[in-house]
Protein backbone atom coordinates (compact mmCIF):
# COMPACT_ATOMS: atom_id res chain seq x y z
CA UNK A 1 0.00 0.00 0.00
CA UNK A 2 1.34 3.72 -1.10
CA UNK A 3 0.42 6.66 0.45
CA UNK A 4 -0.71 8.20 -2.93
CA UNK A 5 0.76 8.34 -6.50
CA UNK A 6 4.49 10.00 -5.52
CA UNK A 7 5.14 7.69 -2.58
CA UNK A 8 4.44 4.68 -5.18
CA UNK A 9 6.20 6.40 -7.80
CA UNK A 10 9.42 7.26 -5.84
CA UNK A 11 9.22 3.62 -4.06
CA UNK A 12 9.89 2.45 -7.61
CA UNK A 13 13.59 4.47 -8.43
CA UNK A 14 14.26 5.23 -4.68
CA UNK A 15 17.64 3.32 -4.18
CA UNK A 16 21.36 4.57 -4.96
CA UNK A 17 21.57 2.58 -7.81
CA UNK A 18 18.51 2.04 -9.44
CA UNK A 19 17.94 5.00 -11.86
CA UNK A 20 21.67 4.17 -12.98
CA UNK A 21 20.59 0.73 -14.07
CA UNK A 22 17.34 1.82 -15.52
CA UNK A 23 19.37 3.90 -17.67
CA UNK A 24 22.32 1.32 -18.65
CA UNK A 25 19.34 -1.04 -19.35
CA UNK A 26 17.62 1.69 -21.77
CA UNK A 27 20.27 2.60 -23.32
CA UNK A 28 21.82 -1.08 -23.90
CA UNK A 29 18.51 -2.97 -24.00
CA UNK A 30 19.61 -6.06 -23.08
CA UNK A 31 22.59 -6.52 -20.68
CA UNK A 32 24.22 -9.53 -18.45
CA UNK A 33 25.35 -9.19 -14.92
CA UNK A 34 29.03 -8.75 -15.67
CA UNK A 35 28.13 -6.05 -17.96
CA UNK A 36 26.12 -3.83 -15.76
CA UNK A 37 28.39 -4.17 -12.91
CA UNK A 38 31.29 -2.83 -15.50
CA UNK A 39 28.71 -0.15 -16.14
CA UNK A 40 28.14 0.69 -12.62
CA UNK A 41 32.21 0.16 -11.56
CA UNK A 42 31.54 1.39 -7.80
CA UNK A 43 28.77 -1.22 -7.27
CA UNK A 44 29.02 -4.24 -5.27
CA UNK A 45 27.81 -7.60 -6.71
CA UNK A 46 25.59 -7.60 -3.65
CA UNK A 47 24.07 -4.67 -3.99
CA UNK A 48 23.45 -5.22 -7.81
CA UNK A 49 22.20 -8.60 -6.49
CA UNK A 50 19.63 -6.68 -4.42
CA UNK A 51 18.87 -3.89 -6.42
CA UNK A 52 18.18 -5.86 -9.55
CA UNK A 53 15.34 -8.60 -7.22
CA UNK A 54 13.70 -5.75 -6.25
CA UNK A 55 13.24 -4.11 -9.69
CA UNK A 56 12.28 -7.21 -11.06
CA UNK A 57 9.64 -7.78 -8.12
CA UNK A 58 8.46 -4.28 -8.66
CA UNK A 59 7.88 -5.14 -12.79
CA UNK A 60 10.25 -2.29 -13.99
CA UNK A 61 12.70 -5.43 -15.19
CA UNK A 62 12.68 -8.48 -16.69
CA UNK A 63 15.54 -11.41 -16.19
CA UNK A 64 15.45 -14.31 -18.76
CA UNK A 65 17.51 -17.29 -17.08
CA UNK A 66 19.05 -19.37 -20.47
CA UNK A 67 19.94 -22.84 -19.08
CA UNK A 68 23.36 -23.63 -20.02
CA UNK A 69 26.44 -23.85 -17.73
CA UNK A 70 27.61 -21.71 -16.53
CA UNK A 71 24.62 -19.94 -16.40
CA UNK A 72 23.60 -17.10 -18.64
CA UNK A 73 20.79 -14.40 -17.57
CA UNK A 74 19.85 -11.31 -19.54
CA UNK A 75 18.20 -8.40 -18.06
CA UNK A 76 16.23 -5.39 -20.18
CA UNK A 77 13.57 -3.24 -19.10
CA UNK A 78 10.09 -3.77 -19.33
CA UNK A 79 7.18 -1.80 -20.69
CA UNK A 80 6.33 -0.57 -16.87
CA UNK A 81 10.44 0.30 -16.45
CA UNK A 82 10.72 1.77 -20.04
CA UNK A 83 7.49 4.42 -19.41
CA UNK A 84 9.73 5.65 -16.42
CA UNK A 85 12.24 7.49 -18.31
CA UNK A 86 10.66 10.07 -19.48
CA UNK A 87 9.93 10.88 -15.85
CA UNK A 88 13.85 10.12 -15.10
CA UNK A 89 14.65 12.39 -18.16
CA UNK A 90 13.06 15.15 -16.85
CA UNK A 91 14.51 14.99 -13.26
CA UNK A 92 17.83 14.31 -14.69
CA UNK A 93 17.32 17.56 -16.94
CA UNK A 94 16.15 19.66 -14.17
CA UNK A 95 19.42 18.58 -11.64
CA UNK A 96 21.46 19.28 -15.20
CA UNK A 97 19.69 22.88 -15.01
CA UNK A 98 20.11 23.99 -10.93
CA UNK A 99 23.49 21.67 -9.77
CA UNK A 100 26.98 22.64 -11.37
CA UNK A 101 28.90 20.45 -13.29
CA UNK A 102 31.96 20.51 -11.12
CA UNK A 103 29.38 19.06 -8.55
CA UNK A 104 28.65 15.65 -10.68
CA UNK A 105 30.45 12.56 -10.75
CA UNK A 106 28.68 11.61 -14.22
CA UNK A 107 25.85 12.64 -16.01
CA UNK A 108 23.30 9.90 -17.13
CA UNK A 109 21.17 12.34 -19.33
CA UNK A 110 23.78 13.34 -21.65
CA UNK A 111 25.80 9.75 -22.35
Amino acid sequence: MYLNEFDATMKHIQGKWKIMIMYELYERKVVRFNELQRYIASISPKTLTNQLKEMEKDGLIKRVVYPVVPPHVEYSLTAKGDSLIPVLNVICNWGLSVIPSDQLQRTLCDE
